[in-house]
C-alpha cells in the first residue's frame, strides 16, 4: 500500500476525478445481463465502496464521472468483431440508450455537479471517447478508477489513463470480475504494475478533511 503522505498528495480533490466503470443498472443492478458479475459486486462490497466512494467524493469537492456502455436500439455504431461484443447482443437484458438499464445502478448516489459519458462502442471507457478532453478541462492529474469488470474494462481503463498521462489509483476493493478470484490476481500480477494500489478506507481517510468544494 502508499504511503499515507503518497496518497494524501495524489488524491488532492481539486486535481482527482472519481470513474465509476459501468456501474449502471444493466451491468450490476437486480436486473442485471450479467447476473453472475452482478452478484460477485454486491457480495464482495465492490459496489457499496463505489457508492461510498463517490459519496466522499461529493463531499470532499473531487469531480466524480460515470462511464456509461450502451447501444442503439438498432445497434448501429456498436462494435462487432469480438466475442464479447456478440454474446451481449444475445443477451435478455440490452444496455438499450434511454432504458433504465443504462441508468447509474444504486446504491450509488449521483449529484448535478457529476459528468456521463455513454460510449457507443469499444471496450474501453476512456479510449475514443470523451472523457480525455473532460479530464483534462477540469483539470485532471489523478484519476481513481472504480466498477466492472476487472476482466475487461477495468484495466483498459487503467492502461489508458496512464498512457495518457494521468496517474492511475485503483481502490482494489471497489472493482470486481468474475470469477471473484481473478481480481485480486489481476490487481497484484497486473494493475499493481501500473497503478497505486489502495484501499475504500485508505481514500476516504485522505479526504476526512473538509475540503473546498468545486
Amino acid at each position: 500500500m502508499p504511503s499515507d503522505a503518497r496518497l494524501i498528495e495524489q488524491l488532492d480533490p481539486a486535481t482527482t476525478v472519481l470513474l465509476t466503470v459501468e456501474c449502471q443498472r444493466g451491468v450490476v443492478g437486480t436486473d442485471s445481463a450479467l447476473p453472475e458479475l452482478a452478484d460477485v459486486a454486491r457480495k464482495t462490497g465492490a459496489l457499496a465502496n463505489v457508492a461510498r466512494l463517490v459519496a466522499a467524493a461529493h463531499l470532499a469537492g473531487a469531480q466524480v464521472l460515470h462511464a456509461i456502455a450502451e447501444r442503439r436500439p438498432d445497434g448501429r455504431g456498436a462494435s462487432r468483431n469480438a466475442r464479447l461484443f456478440k454474446a451481449a447482443e444475445r443477451l435478455p437484458v440490452q444496455q438499450t440508450t434511454g432504458s433504465t438499464a443504462v441508468r447509474v445502478a444504486e446504491p450509488i448516489p449521483v449529484s448535478d455537479d457529476d459528468l456521463v459519458v455513454r460510449r457507443l462502442h469499444g471496450l474501453s471507457p476512456i479510449a475514443g471517447t470523451e472523457v480525455d478532453a473532460l479530464l483534462r478541462n477540469v483539470g485532471c492529474r489523478t484519476l481513481i478508477v472504480t466498477g466492472v469488470s476487472a476482466n475487461v474494462a477495468i484495466p483498459n481503463a487503467v492502461f489508458d489513463a496512464v498512457n495518457l498521462g494521468y496517474t492511475a489509483v485503483v481502490p482494489a476493493d471497489a472493482i470486481a470480475g468474475v470469477p471473484a478470484e481473478y481480481t485480486p490476481a489481476m490487481v497484484r500480477n497486473t494493475l499493481a504494475l501500473v497503478a497505486t494500489i489502495a484501499t475504500t478506507d485508505d481514500i476516504l481517510a485522505c479526504w476526512k478533511r473538509p475540503r473546498r468544494t468545486r
